[in-house]
Protein backbone atom coordinates (compact mmCIF):
# COMPACT_ATOMS: atom_id res chain seq x y z
CA UNK A 1 0.00 0.00 0.00
CA UNK A 2 1.70 3.67 -1.42
CA UNK A 3 1.95 6.45 1.70
CA UNK A 4 0.45 9.49 0.73
CA UNK A 5 2.23 12.81 -0.16
CA UNK A 6 1.33 13.77 3.54
CA UNK A 7 3.02 10.21 5.03
CA UNK A 8 6.06 10.42 2.10
CA UNK A 9 7.02 14.40 3.51
CA UNK A 10 7.10 13.11 7.07
CA UNK A 11 8.98 9.89 6.28
CA UNK A 12 11.70 12.77 4.48
CA UNK A 13 11.53 15.25 7.02
CA UNK A 14 12.28 12.07 9.89
CA UNK A 15 14.92 11.14 7.49
CA UNK A 16 16.92 14.17 7.63
CA UNK A 17 16.23 14.80 11.09
CA UNK A 18 17.91 11.30 11.65
CA UNK A 19 20.51 11.89 9.42
CA UNK A 20 21.38 15.18 11.16
CA UNK A 21 21.17 14.18 14.23
CA UNK A 22 23.57 10.41 13.98
CA UNK A 23 24.70 10.26 10.59
CA UNK A 24 26.84 7.25 12.00
CA UNK A 25 23.46 5.46 12.93
CA UNK A 26 21.88 6.60 9.83
CA UNK A 27 24.71 5.00 6.95
CA UNK A 28 24.62 1.86 9.52
CA UNK A 29 20.67 1.72 8.63
CA UNK A 30 21.12 3.01 5.43
CA UNK A 31 23.81 -0.02 4.38
CA UNK A 32 20.71 -2.90 3.89
CA UNK A 33 19.41 -5.43 6.09
CA UNK A 34 22.26 -7.01 8.44
CA UNK A 35 20.97 -10.52 8.37
CA UNK A 36 20.88 -11.37 4.55
CA UNK A 37 24.97 -10.22 4.59
CA UNK A 38 25.25 -12.51 7.89
CA UNK A 39 23.06 -15.07 5.76
CA UNK A 40 25.84 -14.69 2.76
CA UNK A 41 28.63 -15.36 5.24
CA UNK A 42 27.14 -18.42 6.59
CA UNK A 43 26.92 -19.57 2.84
CA UNK A 44 30.54 -18.63 2.21
CA UNK A 45 31.47 -20.85 4.93
CA UNK A 46 29.35 -23.88 4.54
CA UNK A 47 31.45 -22.96 0.43
CA UNK A 48 34.39 -23.39 1.76
CA UNK A 49 34.44 -26.11 4.02
CA UNK A 50 33.23 -28.16 1.07
CA UNK A 51 36.25 -26.89 -0.85
CA UNK A 52 38.73 -27.58 1.88
CA UNK A 53 37.43 -30.75 2.05
CA UNK A 54 37.72 -31.59 -1.40
CA UNK A 55 41.15 -29.99 -1.27
CA UNK A 56 41.76 -31.96 1.73
CA UNK A 57 40.75 -34.72 -0.10
CA UNK A 58 42.55 -34.32 -2.82
CA UNK A 59 46.13 -33.69 -0.82
CA UNK A 60 45.48 -37.14 0.50
CA UNK A 61 45.39 -38.63 -2.88
CA UNK A 62 48.35 -37.36 -4.05
CA UNK A 63 50.77 -37.14 -1.33
CA UNK A 64 51.25 -33.78 -0.62
CA UNK A 65 51.42 -32.59 3.13
CA UNK A 66 50.74 -29.38 1.93
CA UNK A 67 47.90 -28.98 0.03
CA UNK A 68 46.22 -31.28 2.98
CA UNK A 69 47.04 -28.80 5.08
CA UNK A 70 45.51 -25.85 3.18
CA UNK A 71 43.14 -27.94 2.65
CA UNK A 72 42.38 -28.17 6.45
CA UNK A 73 42.91 -24.42 6.86
CA UNK A 74 40.36 -23.53 4.65
CA UNK A 75 37.77 -25.90 5.85
CA UNK A 76 38.88 -24.86 9.10
CA UNK A 77 38.65 -20.79 8.12
CA UNK A 78 34.92 -21.37 6.48
CA UNK A 79 33.50 -23.71 9.70
CA UNK A 80 34.44 -20.61 11.77
CA UNK A 81 32.94 -18.09 9.11
CA UNK A 82 29.69 -19.92 9.35
CA UNK A 83 29.62 -19.99 13.09
CA UNK A 84 30.44 -16.47 13.89
CA UNK A 85 27.75 -15.02 11.74
CA UNK A 86 24.87 -18.42 12.48
CA UNK A 87 23.58 -16.54 15.24
CA UNK A 88 22.66 -13.39 13.67
CA UNK A 89 21.71 -15.00 10.57
CA UNK A 90 19.13 -16.85 12.49
CA UNK A 91 17.94 -13.30 13.49
CA UNK A 92 18.37 -13.78 16.80
CA UNK A 93 17.65 -10.26 18.75
CA UNK A 94 18.30 -9.00 22.23
CA UNK A 95 14.97 -8.99 24.53
CA UNK A 96 15.40 -5.09 25.80
CA UNK A 97 18.23 -4.75 23.02
CA UNK A 98 18.29 -3.42 20.12
CA UNK A 99 17.72 -5.12 16.49
CA UNK A 100 19.80 -6.27 14.41
CA UNK A 101 22.18 -7.35 17.43
CA UNK A 102 22.90 -11.45 18.32
CA UNK A 103 21.44 -12.36 21.74
CA UNK A 104 21.56 -15.39 23.71
CA UNK A 105 17.66 -16.34 23.60
CA UNK A 106 14.51 -15.14 21.37
CA UNK A 107 11.63 -13.95 23.65
CA UNK A 108 13.23 -14.59 26.81
CA UNK A 109 13.64 -12.14 29.84
CA UNK A 110 17.57 -10.95 30.04
CA UNK A 111 19.28 -12.39 32.69
CA UNK A 112 19.89 -10.50 36.01
CA UNK A 113 23.78 -10.47 36.23
CA UNK A 114 25.62 -12.68 38.00
CA UNK A 115 27.95 -12.16 40.75
CA UNK A 116 31.92 -13.22 40.67
CA UNK A 117 32.37 -16.67 40.68
CA UNK A 118 34.90 -15.99 43.95
CA UNK A 119 32.22 -13.71 45.58
CA UNK A 120 29.67 -17.06 45.51
CA UNK A 121 32.07 -19.03 46.98
CA UNK A 122 32.42 -17.05 49.55
CA UNK A 123 28.91 -16.88 50.37
CA UNK A 124 27.99 -20.42 50.37
CA UNK A 125 30.93 -21.32 52.51
CA UNK A 126 29.52 -18.43 55.28
CA UNK A 127 26.27 -20.04 54.93
CA UNK A 128 27.62 -23.31 55.72
CA UNK A 129 29.60 -22.03 58.11
CA UNK A 130 27.06 -20.00 60.14
CA UNK A 131 24.79 -23.20 60.38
Amino acid sequence: MPLSEHEQRLLEQIERALVDDDPKFASTVRTGDARLKARRKVQLGALLVVVGLAVLVLGAVVPQVVLGVLGFLVMFGGAVLGLLNYKHAAGAVEAGGAPGRPAAGRGRAPKARRQPLKNRLEERFRRRYDQ
